[in-house]
Parts: C-alpha cells; sequence; structure tokens
C-alpha cells in the first residue's frame, strides 16, 4: 500500500479553522512555516494569514475562543458545515452526509470527534489526503461557499477570512456568480440577539438515511449539487 500523501497547508488551514486551544498556539510556529512559504498562495493572501497567525499567538485564549464562537458557532450564515448554506437541516442534507461519509471510508479516511462529515476542517484533513487535482474539483465546487464566507467574515473585519481566501486560490476556480448571488442574499444575524438566534437555530432532527433524490456519489458529483442548491431558507425573526 502506497504511503498517504499529505498537503500539510491544507492540514495547517484545517487547524487554523478549529477551535482555538492551547495546542493550537502551541503549534503556530510550525503553520507559520509551511504556510509562510505556500507558493500556490497570493503574496497579499499569504500576508493576510500571517496577520491571523499574529492575531492567535498574542490572543489571549479565553478571548481567542470567544471570538470563534460569536463568528462560527452563534453565527449561522458563518457555519462551518457546508451542508448547512444549502440544505439547512433537511433531509437532503442527511443523505449528503451519508454519502460523504461513505467518501471518506473509501477513501481510508477515519472520521474521528463529534463533527459533521461537512464540518470544514474534517473537510481539510480529507483533501489533505487526495491527489491534488481531487482536491482543486472539491474545493472549487464549493468555491461560491467558502467565496460567501469570505465576504461575511470580511464585513465583521475578521481576520479568518484569510483562510478562506486562501481555500479558493488553492481550489484554483472563480465562484459561480449564480450560485453566489442567493448565498450572499441571506441575511447575517446580530450574533448578540441571542433571541433570534436560538430562533433560527430551531429546525428539523437531520435524518441520516437513504435518499432517494441523492445522486453519485463521487466528491465532484456530490458537491457539484451544492451549486445548484438553492440557500436554507432564513427563518423569520
Amino acid at each position: 500500500m502506497k504511503p498517504i500523501r499529505l498537503d500539510p497547508t491544507l492540514k495547517a488551514l484545517s487547524v487554523l479553522l478549529s477551535y482555538p486551544s492551547d495546542a493550537l498556539k502551541e503549534a503556530l510556529p510550525e503553520i507559520r512555516g509551511i504556510l509562510a512559504a505556500e507558493k500556490r498562495l497570493s503574496e497579499r493572501t499569504r500576508k493576510a494569514i500571517l496577520a491571523l497567525l499574529d492575531h492567535l499567538e498574542t490572543g489571549d485564549i479565553w478571548d481567542l475562543q470567544a471570538e470563534y464562537v460569536e463568528l462560527f458557532d452563534r453565527s449561522r450564515s458563518l457555519s462551518l458545515n457546508l451542508f448547512e448554506h444549502v440544505h439547512g437541516e433537511s433531509r437532503e442534507r442527511g443523505g449528503a452526509m451519508v454519502e460523504l461519509l461513505e467518501i471518506y471510508r473509501r477513501g481510508g479516511f477515519d472520521l474521528k470527534g463529534v463533527e459533521l462529515p461537512d464540518h470544514l476542517p474534517v473537510l481539510l484533513e480529507y483533501l489533505a489526503t487526495r491527489p491534488p487535482g481531487e482536491m482543486r474539483e472539491m474545493l472549487g465546487d464549493a468555491a461560491h461557499i467558502l467565496e460567501a464566507l469570505r465576504q461575511r467574515l470580511e464585513r465583521r473585519s475578521s481576520r479568518y477570512a484569510a483562510v478562506f481566501a486562501a481555500l479558493t486560490e488553492l481550489a484554483d476556480a472563480r465562484p459561480s456568480a449564480k450560485a453566489l448571488e442567493p448565498l450572499l442574499a441571506v441575511p447575517d444575524e446580530d450574533p448578540n440577539d441571542l433571541e433570534a438566534i436560538d430562533a433560527a437555530w430551531e429546525e428539523t432532527e437531520v435524518v441520516f438515511g437513504p435518499d432517494p433524490g441523492a445522486g453519485c456519489p463521487e466528491v465532484r458529483k456530490m458537491l457539484a449539487r451544492i451549486d445548484t442548491a438553492s440557500p436554507a431558507p432564513a427563518k423569520p425573526h
């Protein structure tokens, strides 16, 4: 059996999108070395990534964790679960995640922890083990979601926007304007409006099981369906 190829850049970006911890802080020097030398990224994006690393390195761990929660846990429009942006908590999302789990299994990727399979850091860990062409196709199919997240983070002046700019550059793909427009039309939540946030998250339970409308369980074909799906409607506040 051939040894698994590991793309250190994708692994580093996966770690950067994880919940801040002491372990993350300890890994920052190694991550800095990897990303500073990454020639697939533009100079502008590398500088923005290094600014994020400076922020994570010097910031108080409690403040960093609070910032992360406010962005990615309390704001549904910034959810790191990709299918959330097009399927919400519907049965279609459950079927897509079952397919994604099967893709991971066939690729020899053992999903550990409590995160859902469409959680972006998990997806990046998987792609770090795949051939470059497959990685670019998969990220390219989700480029409109990554771009929507980047723009929303930039509007909040968040340094995390640099990670999404980096992913788009690694995909070497231009986001579809037709697919991007409805995603950007979904309003951002006020992270301080706890009542509205609770109401927005009150959806039906994800159903994991066969979906008669599911398509081919190949990575690019499955994710390509995201490109034509409509974003999950926001509930009225």
